[in-house]
């Protein structure tokens, strides 16, 4: 995803990668993808699982894999459970630009 977020450009909202490690763990592969791809999404440390809760992507005491989109109030827009959306990008791109498109009628 970080090799493609180009994709997204244009679309007016903020992008964070969420999860349930810690920010010691996440300090550590923001620096690994930043000097992979010469950029990283900032991430959000979520080790109660609460925002991750209210999204609806709590499973047990893990998150599941996917990506949502919150408007401005945080309610849910879109959410989808998804093990391979960095594999199935075009599709992961198109189902957030059509809920992006949704949001600003």
């Amino acid at each position: 995803m970080h090799s493609k977020l180009q994709k997204l450009d244009g679309l007016d909202m903020e992008m964070y990668v969420i999860s349930g490690d810690q920010p010691e763990e996440q300090k550590q592969l923001y620096k690994e993808l930043e000097d992979f791809f010469g950029k990283s999404l900032p991430f959000v440390s979520d080790p109660e699982l609460e925002l991750i809760d209210q999204i609806g992507m709590k499973n047990g005491d893990v998150a599941y894999r996917g990506y949502a989109i919150l408007d401005s109030n945080g309610q849910v827009v879109l959410k989808k459970v998804n093990d391979n959306w960095g594999v199935e990008l075009d599709k992961t791109v198109e189902d957030i630009k059509k809920a992006y498109e949704e949001i600003q009628k």
